[in-house]
């Protein structure tokens, strides 16, 4: 794609990334190109999008059970706090990169702006297999991980949260350590915690939730009936999963899931609460008795109303794109579709509803987390849904409408909205000195 070889070689400044094309940072740089003729005088401003503020490499050295010591390579990024902190998770994963991490945290400055939250985008991740390590291991990796980049993780200027292959307790023992190396208890240095440490009810079902409030409305919008409505799932952890488990209770039907171990199908349903518990008991959707099972490619040429990647960045490509059966991609991963994918799927009529506000409901939950243990008061989980609801329907309304009033997709018309907030903020406080 000639906008995607553009973004690539304008990066030639920056000496520590080499994207490709389909690459995490070199698919979020050609998103950015496309929205700049939409951006008017803020265009000046728009190389500050596609360069970090600060990004961080740490050496995050254990000692492993059997007495040996360990070294796993650990990235902090905060793409832009124009707006506020950054926000964004921590993953671990043994394919992390920096350039990875970039992109996520980028998405996440465009995630929060798309959905007007008070907060910049970052990102953090380890480079491991957690399942290779025992809970004592991960323990000492993530109390150190935390020690190495605690001087640029502040309540007031970036608050870590979970993400692939971290969870509640690993946010318990980051907020730990934290509060032990400054002295006091700091419950809002990280959200995603447990409730019993300032944890917010709602945020674990959170990012779930948010992909089916959206989905939702989208097929409402492109008069795709619920009831009935046949669902492909990429990805059955935390997000996968209660997306399905919610669009079941609605009424439409989970035809197909694929994770890391294989893919099922079943043209009658999939029970999502017996695959839940296969998935807890197992690891895996694979070996799940109330399905047939299916080729890894064969997944993307399941006829389905709407398909869900919910895994990691880039898996729909090219190739996927043309296979395709479907009339609505809902991104509850971040970054799932690549440009030259984006072409493919506007060709053919089949609308995406993009990351950056598809997947927002667990940046939402996760500022009323930080929200409420600044104030140390809490909401029930009524609460939580109403306004989580709220704001994410209106900041789909508004993406809706740009994406309508100026002729682009709904993923170009959700990056008008953030970038026009990210950049107005930037413009307005200047540079310093």
């Amino acid at each position: 794609m000639p906008d995607a070889q553009q973004a690539i070689s304008r990066l030639g400044n920056l000496s520590y990334v080499s994207p490709s094309v389909e690459s995490p940072w070199g698919t979020y740089l050609a998103q950015v190109d496309r929205v700049v003729p939409y951006l008017g005088e803020l265009a000046r401003w728009a190389e500050t999008l596609r360069r970090p503020k600060r990004a961080l490499i740490v050496d995050v050295p254990i000692a492993l059970d059997n007495g040996e010591i360990a070294h796993f390579e650990g990235y902090r990024v905060q793409h832009s706090l124009s707006r506020g902190p950054g926000k964004g998770g921590v993953r671990y994963h043994p394919s992390v990169t920096m350039e990875e991490v970039m992109a996520l945290a980028a998405w996440m400055t465009v995630k929060n702006a798309a959905v007007n939250l008070p907060f910049g985008g970052a990102k953090g991740g380890i480079r491991l297999d957690p399942k290779a390590l025992s809970s004592r291991e991960l323990e000492r990796v993530t109390r150190r991980y935390t020690s190495e980049i605690g001087f640029i993780i502040v309540p007031q200027q970036d608050i870590p949260a979970p993400d692939v292959n971290t969870n509640a307790q690993i946010m318990a023992w980051m907020m730990d350590t934290y509060s032990k190396n400054v002295g006091v208890t700091t419950t809002g240095v990280v959200t995603g915690k447990p409730v019993s440490l300032g944890g917010s009810l709602g945020r674990v079902k959170a990012t779930g939730r948010g992909v089916f409030v959206t989905g939702r409305d989208a097929m409402h919008r492109l008069k795709i009936p619920m009831p009935g409505a046949r669902i492909a799932i990429q990805g059955f952890g935390n997000v996968g999963a209660n997306a399905a488990e919610l669009f079941s209770m609605a009424g439409a039907k989970i035809v197909a899931v694929q994770d890391h171990g294989g893919s099922l199908f079943n043209a009658r349903g999939l029970n999502v609460r017996a695959l839940a518990a296969h998935v807890l008991q197992h690891g895996s959707v694979a070996g799940f008795p109330e399905a047939d099972e299916l080729g890894q490619e064969e997944f993307w040429t399941v006829e389905a109303e709407v398909v869900i990647p919910a895994a990691l960045e880039g898996q729909i490509n090219e190739v996927r794109a043309k296979l395709l059966n479907a009339q609505l991609v809902l991104e509850a991963a971040n970054g799932p579709t690549t440009p030259a994918a984006d072409d493919i799927l506007a060709a053919r009529n089949i609308a995406v509803l993009p990351d950056v506000i598809c997947n927002a409901g667990g940046v939402i939950v996760s500022y009323f987390e930080w929200v409420q243990d600044f104030s140390s008061f809490f909401w029930s989980e009524d609460e939580i849904n109403l306004r989580l609801d709220k704001i994410i329907t209106g900041a789909l309304d508004h993406i809706w409408a740009t994406s309508t009033r100026q002729r682009v997709s709904l993923r170009t018309g959700a990056f008008v909205v953030a970038c026009e907030r990210i950049l107005e903020a930037r413009n307005q406080r200047g540079l310093y000195p």
